[in-house]
């Protein structure tokens, strides 16, 4: 879970869920606290020789919230279709595609769009939940861009001193901006 990327109080409520203790603690504390808790957790399952079994929970309870969020993102947007402008169904009309045919290209490419997304979320959680099993030292880190204004930080996938882990799915596309960020960082984590 990217912890980082919650409010202090889905943070609050996720550490509560957790059993931590979070009265008076600030955001900082409690993003330790739910990571120590975690490798707490890995390391109690790797003495018991549980590891492979909690792992494998992790990622299955991972999918299942995964696959919730993206059927709701995806019957919301198809609700929001129906009061969508259909003004482009013209040009859909002119090419010979039916209004029928072109609703559902329109919903197929927001569904295609949504699960893409979901996917590469997903399969990059799931990856970093594995190094996490293999080394506890590594993490998901946001590191300050110190050569450039654009972004201010960079999410590293995995980061363990100065060895970064960038997970990327096959199907993600990369550009020449995509690159100049990769270089980018690798520029502000040896530095």
């Amino acid at each position: 879970m990217k912890l980082y990327k919650l409010n202090k109080k889905e943070l609050v409520d996720y550490c509560k869920s957790l059993g931590i203790e979070t009265k008076e603690k600030t955001r900082n504390t409690l993003m330790e606290d739910a990571e120590t808790y975690g490798n707490q957790q890995i390391l109690q399952a790797k003495k018991d020789g549980t590891d492979f079994e909690l792992l494998y929970s992790k990622i299955e309870e991972l999918s299942n919230r995964y696959a919730e969020t993206l059927n709701g993102k995806i019957e919301d947007r198809k609700e929001e279709m129906l009061e969508d402008d259909t003004s482009h169904y013209l040009i859909y009309r002119v090419l010979g595609i039916s209004n029928e045919r072109g609703q559902l290209i329109d919903v197929y490419q927001n569904t295609g769009r949504f699960l893409y997304k979901y996917a590469g979320s997903f399969l990059e959680e799931a990856t970093v939940l594995c190094f996490k099993f293999n080394n506890l030292k590594g993490k998901r880190t946001l590191v300050d861009n110190t050569v450039g204004s654009k972004p201010k930080t960079f999410e590293i996938d995995f980061l363990d001193g100065n060895n970064a882990i960038e997970i990327k799915w096959r199907d993600a596309t990369t550009d020449g901006d995509h690159i100049t960020k990769e270089h980018t960082r690798v520029e502000c984590i040896t530095s």
